[in-house]
């Protein structure tokens, strides 16, 4: 399902993993994956799904369980307030899109769509100054 070096990454992460397909796409559910600060909880599951052909077709959006809030309010990240029910579990969708020419096949991988989902998770809410 995944190539070598993508199942490998996971393996590097240090963090209990399961690779399934689901509805025909590649599934995978990363368990306890840190959060930054500014969230709650701190860690939650992730949930990738890929569509067949990956890593050249680019990956769409990722979801959470436990759902995620804004630490300081309480609120939904912006975008991130709809439920979908994947692999018999209710995820909290993250609808994030990948900008034109921002995935490149052959040069893109699992490894670079974690470090975008972990750069969109931090830089995308604004923590209160105190």
């Amino acid at each position: 399902m995944l190539r070598a070096e993508d199942h490998q990454h996971l393996g590097e992460l240090g963090l209990p993993f399961d690779v399934s397909v689901d509805a025909g796409m590649i599934a995978i559910i990363i368990h306890g994956w840190p959060l930054p600060d500014g969230y709650a909880p701190n860690v939650t599951d992730l949930l990738l799904r890929l569509a067949p052909g990956f890593p050249d077709v680019p990956p769409d959006m990722y979801w959470c369980d436990p759902p995620v809030r804004v630490a300081a309010t309480g609120s939904f990240p912006t975008a991130a307030d709809s439920m979908e029910v994947h692999l018999g579990r209710t995820w909290q969708r993250f609808s994030r899109h990948l900008a034109g020419g921002q995935w490149v096949p052959g040069r893109d991988n699992l490894a670079s769509y974690l470090a975008v989902v972990r750069h969109e998770l931090a830089t995308s809410i604004q923590i209160p100054a105190q």
